[in-house]
């Protein structure tokens, strides 16, 4: 199944692993919120901090409710609550987006790929590229050492790179409207 290629986990560099425990698992097929997982995950977004004592009060339930409700979501990988930091505030002087074009099957390369600490977002797509790769690295030298090393890749046939100048919009709070849309016919 797809979520057995480690390229298709959301997964952390090993140092962001140390700090959150174990990288985030596949998230399996989506399965229908109600209105009260809706409620604590668009609470959760707006306040990752937000006490489940608060957001028991806001929605109307109890405390232990709200807490087994966050448990469940996490369990099943709905949710992971984490610090959204700014690598460009942070000092990282370089990101790109990076496609990638393979000979063979690209879940081997995004898996390679996936074990390197710069990469901080990897997807398999179809399109022009068949591996989309986010890579922070700490200056432009450094960008150009990684994309070396991934042109150098068995089963890579070209790349093509697109640095980032500026990041102006970075949104994590999109809520839950479509997993809850009256409209949406599961699997």
């Amino acid at each position: 199944m797809w979520y057995e290629f480690r390229a298709l986990r959301v997964t952390r560099p090993r140092h962001y692993n140390k700090a959150q425990g174990p990288a985030r698992k596949p998230v399996d097929p989506a399965r229908p919120l109600d209105d009260l997982d809706s409620k604590l995950i668009e609470a959760l977004q707006r306040n990752g901090r937000a006490s489940f004592r608060g957001i028991a009060a806001e929605v109307g339930v109890s405390e232990a409710t709200i807490r087994s409700r966050y448990q469940r979501l996490c369990d099943d990988g709905v949710v992971q609550v984490l610090a959204v930091t700014n690598p460009l505030g942070l000092g990282f002087g370089a990101m790109a987006m990076i496609g990638v074009r393979t000979a063979g099957p690209p879940v081997e390369v995004a898996d390679e790929i996936a074990e390197w600490d710069e990469a901080a977002y990897i997807v398999v797509s179809a399109g022009q590229f068949d591996v989309l790769v986010e890579f922070v690295c700490a200056d432009l030298a450094h960008l150009l050492e990684v994309t070396s090393r991934l042109r150098m890749l068995n089963g890579v046939v070209s790349t093509e790179s697109f640095p980032y100048l500026e990041v102006r919009k970075e949104l994590y709070d999109w809520g839950t409207r479509i997993a809850t849309s009256p409209d949406r016919h599961p699997g």
